[in-house]
């Protein structure tokens, strides 16, 4: 996978690739350069059997203060059609980290704002630093958190969600925690510990399986039980209780050893 300038590209023996940010200078925020090699870098994380999870960083102290203003100035210059095409591209981006087939952990420092928000929440898992903080902030500029907003609902449910778009104010890490925006908070200097003992979890289960989960969940609503919905886990749980990744799984539990694809700490 090929760095760009203002992303950096690492995967490690385990196949853990660390997706950063590198525009400290400007908070991380991105532009159509940044999107795109984050588009891209997603996608070839997804297609490479040798990676299991995603790391999505920001250089220095910050996250991602979100869209950069240049970049919304342009866009704000250009025709509608222009815009739309623009926005389709960010769109198709988170479209893509949200589906990656892959476990997906977004590490927070500092700022997350606007679209940087929209990137926490696209992953997985998001774990933030106590002194980390949050804004749904686009309102401010005279717009609106369009393209993000289905991961916002999605994180903090849509009445929650639609208070931070209208006040469009900052909160502190404790208060994204209980909304759901991210799932664990810890002091800045534990940060990185917090996320190496997500990743020694998420590498402990299946690959394969950790796949259906994510494509399987997308597919279901809460509060659905219906014929539809059982039809469809039933099927799945068939379809994948026979796969050679299953049968090692029961019978590594069996023989009271690890898995094949389970990678030790």
């Amino acid at each position: 996978m090929q760095a760009h300038e203002s992303l950096q590209v690492q995967t490690d023996a385990r196949g853990v690739a660390t997706l950063t940010m590198h525009r400290p200078e400007r908070f991380n925020a991105f532009d159509e350069a940044l999107i795109s090699a984050l588009h891209q870098a997603v996608q070839a994380c997804a297609a490479a059997p040798a990676v299991r999870v995603l790391v999505l960083a920001g250089a220095g102290k910050h996250f991602s203060a979100g869209a950069d203003i240049g970049w919304m100035r342009r866009a704000a210059a250009a025709p509608e059609d222009v815009n739309r095409a623009d926005a389709q591209a960010f769109a198709a981006m988170l479209a893509a980290l949200a589906a990656c087939p892959k476990p997906t952990v977004a590490r927070v420092q500092g700022l997350a704002l606007g679209g940087g928000v929209g990137l926490a929440c696209a992953c997985d898992i998001a774990i933030a630093t106590e002194d980390a903080q949050f804004a749904v902030s686009e309102a401010r500029f005279g717009i609106l958190p369009a393209v993000i907003g289905p991961y916002v609902i999605r994180a903090a449910g849509p009445r929650q969600a639609q208070r931070l778009a209208l006040m469009a104010h900052r909160i502190g890490a404790a208060e994204a925690l209980r909304l759901g925006l991210v799932q664990q908070t810890v002091p800045a200097a534990e940060l990185d510990i917090a996320v190496e003992a997500t990743l020694t979890e998420l590498l402990a289960s299946g690959p394969q399986a950790q796949a259906e989960i994510k494509a399987l969940f997308a597919q279901l609503r809460p509060g659905d039980f219906g014929p539809e919905a059982q039809a469809l886990t039933a099927a799945t749980i068939a379809r994948v209780r026979a796969t050679p990744e299953a049968r090692e799984g029961f019978a590594a539990f069996t023989d009271k050893r690890p898995a094949t694809w389970s990678i030790q700490p």
